[in-house]
């Protein structure tokens, strides 16, 4: 399914669907849960725009590649071009802010970091990036202040609290945009509170960001990786 910027009341956004670059560990709670170690750079990654799908009212799984986990996240929307960037100037780069899963082949991440192997494959699939609808900047009081969550078939699975991110938003883009350009159309991925857990095909899930929308969704399966965007 084509994908394209939406904002919260369905409208298209003028601006090009680019890549989707990423933060992992960002919340100490999901260190915990994943057995990992803090760091003090920052670990970096990036989903390509084949990534991108819309979130509602359905997403894709691949079949036949271990778990597909779900990791909820915030994501921010660049209207400017961005390199070598202060967190003043990321500020008034930013379009909007909505919710995005970053799908995670666990079972070949898992695999990958245990040959020592960069696990791009399990985050940059065909589809791996559902993404829902923006809020304008406009709308929003403090982007730091931001809460969030996902329920899977009813029951909580997910809380995040933006407030609780090891590096703020602002912070996070100025480092990324130090090391590559971000361009206007690009997202920004600010990484995932704990609570990841396989998704089945059949799943009901609502994401829910705090005092703007809540979302539902279904989880549906496919065979091939690259007809996640069929």
């Amino acid at each position: 399914m084509s994908y394209q910027h939406l904002d919260a009341t369905g409208q298209p956004i003028a601006l090009p669907v680019g890549k989707v670059v990423c933060i992992g560990q960002n919340y100490q709670d999901h260190i915990a849960e994943m057995n990992s170690k803090t760091a003090p750079d920052a670990l970096f990654f990036i989903k390509p725009d084949t990534a991108l799908v819309p979130l509602a009212p359905e997403f894709a799984i691949p079949l036949h590649h271990g778990e597909v986990h779900n990791e909820t996240e915030l994501a921010v929307l660049l209207q400017a071009p961005l390199t070598a960037a202060s967190p003043e100037q990321v500020l008034a780069a930013i379009w909007g802010v909505g919710l995005a899963l970053d799908l995670t082949l666990r079972t070949v991440q898992a695999q990958q970091k245990q040959l020592g192997r960069p696990w791009e494959i399990a985050k940059g699939f065909d589809g791996a990036c559902p993404m829902g609808p923006l809020v304008p900047l406009s709308a929003i009081a403090d982007v730091q202040a931001l809460t969030f969550s996902l329920d899977v078939n009813g029951q909580r699975r997910q809380t995040g609290d933006a407030a609780l991110m090891i590096r703020g938003i602002c912070q996070m883009i100025s480092e990324m945009s130090h090391w590559f350009t971000l361009k206007a159309g690009d997202l920004v991925l600010t990484g995932t509170p704990a609570g990841v857990g396989p998704l089945y095909a059949g799943d009901q899930l609502t994401l829910t960001l705090d005092g703007f929308y809540a979302l539902t969704s279904r989880v549906s399966a496919t065979s091939s990786l690259t007809a996640l965007r069929a």
